[in-house]
């Protein structure tokens, strides 16, 4: 519209029009380039951006000015010119404060130059006036500037927050298990030292109770591998509903049509059982299934957790030759749950029922083999005994050795 008015205002010369474009023309690049350096100097440091005289004085802003100055001589306004350098000015990234102390001297200069040209945005020809578009426009823009690019560095500030909050959460959670890591292992191998020292004084003229000693050393070592198990177990933990998210997600991208149905207290799941077995029966799928399609589900009924995944068969799978369904026996076995398979002609199924409390035995002991709870049904309908890892050794009562 500015343009416009300097086109149609009486004494209009042509040459006047060619240095209005080109001057708008250097101006806009200019804004262009500075504004993508604004953006780039955002993800820097202060002490990695160039020094403050150098972004003044650097080349779009000289030639912001050639052009700013070429747009107010051209269109015989000096608030034309004036406005377009400050709002060229306001793309510079200045210190704290100093963008906005300088948009309020700007604006106090261009009213004072609003005021000074307003009988000159009088048109009779037309029978109209400019003078409030220009007010509007000439004091807008290097305030909307301003107030845009504000807006972005507080965007920027919130996202390095909460980048900062996220290494903070992480650094505290490493130095806790540091510290538990510190705690566990210190007081174990404190007590495995005793104990063996205390079997090597007793070797000589008691060698059972030093065999005795032995042993219970050799449990402290049972003790603080699984208490660094569930120390583990605990700071890479996953909560269920996200593990089978993730198992949905993987399964889309591999080109499968996915079907996930997950009951709305899942969170309650155990995740460090059930975990691992929607890890490996992803594995499965995507190594043995037809590549078609997959259900996975997650229900509660009766005290029980029951989760399903469901596939199409592949034409030859080797599955029921590997290892994969007798692991994730043995681990669900542990916890006194149950694993289920069937194969039919378009379908392979794999049902896990764990207890909702942990330590509640889920079904009878295998028949033949003494001592094992948790038998699951093989890829052929063959039991697979569920094997437990713990091992506790016997521990004499009268030793009266710290723990």
């Amino acid at each position: 519209m500015w343009g416009l008015w300097m086109l149609v205002r009486p004494g209009r010369e042509p040459i006047a029009a060619v240095v209005f474009v080109a001057a708008s023309a250097l101006t806009v690049g200019s804004a262009v380039v500075l504004l993508i350096r604004y953006r780039s100097d955002g993800d820097l440091g202060d002490a990695d951006r160039p020094a403050r005289w150098r972004r003044f004085l650097s080349w779009p802003v000289v030639a912001g000015l050639v052009g700013s100055i070429s747009l107010g001589v051209a269109a015989a306004s000096a608030l034309l010119g004036a406005a377009t350098f400050a709002t060229v000015l306001c793309l510079v990234r200045w210190g704290p404060g100093l963008r906005w102390r300088g948009v309020i001297l700007v604006e106090v200069i261009l009213a004072a130059l609003w005021f000074a040209e307003r009988p000159r945005y009088e048109i009779p020809e037309i029978g109209g006036s400019f003078a409030v578009m220009f007010a509007v426009f000439g004091g807008m823009l290097p305030l909307m500037i301003a107030l845009s690019l504000w807006s972005w560095d507080v965007v920027l500030e919130l996202n390095r927050a909460r980048a900062t909050e996220a290494r903070l959460a992480a650094t505290q959670e490493r130095l806790r298990l540091a510290a538990e890591l510190h705690d566990l292992q210190g007081h174990h191998l404190q007590v495995i030292a005793l104990q063996l020292e205390l079997a090597e004084r007793m070797l000589a003229r008691d060698p059972d109770a030093a065999a005795d000693q032995i042993r219970l050393a050799r449990s402290s070592v049972d003790e603080a591998r699984a208490g660094t198990r569930e120390l583990a177990g605990r700071f890479r933990g996953v909560p269920l509903p996200d593990e089978l998210a993730n198992a949905a997600d993987l399964l889309r991208a591999a080109g499968l049509r996915v079907s996930l149905d997950v009951t709305a207290e899942a969170a309650d799941a155990p995740a460090d059982t059930l975990g691992p077995v929607v890890r490996e029966c992803t594995t499965n799928v995507l190594k043995h299934g037809g590549g078609v399609w997959a259900e996975l589900s997650l229900r509660r009924d009766r005290g029980f957790w029951h989760l399903g995944v469901a596939n199409d068969p592949g034409a030859v799978s080797t599955l029921g030759r590997g290892a994969g369904l007798e692991g994730i026996a043995h681990r669900v076995g542990a916890g006194g749950g149950d694993v289920q398979t069937h194969r039919g002609p378009d379908r392979f199924a794999v049902t896990v029922s764990v207890p909702a409390v942990p330590g509640v035995p889920g079904v009878p002991a295998v028949p033949g083999v003494p001592g094992r709870e948790g038998g699951a049904s093989g890829r052929n309908g063959a039991a697979i005994p569920a094997r437990s890892a713990t091992f506790t050794a016997p521990r004499p009562a009268d030793e009266g050795m710290p723990r």
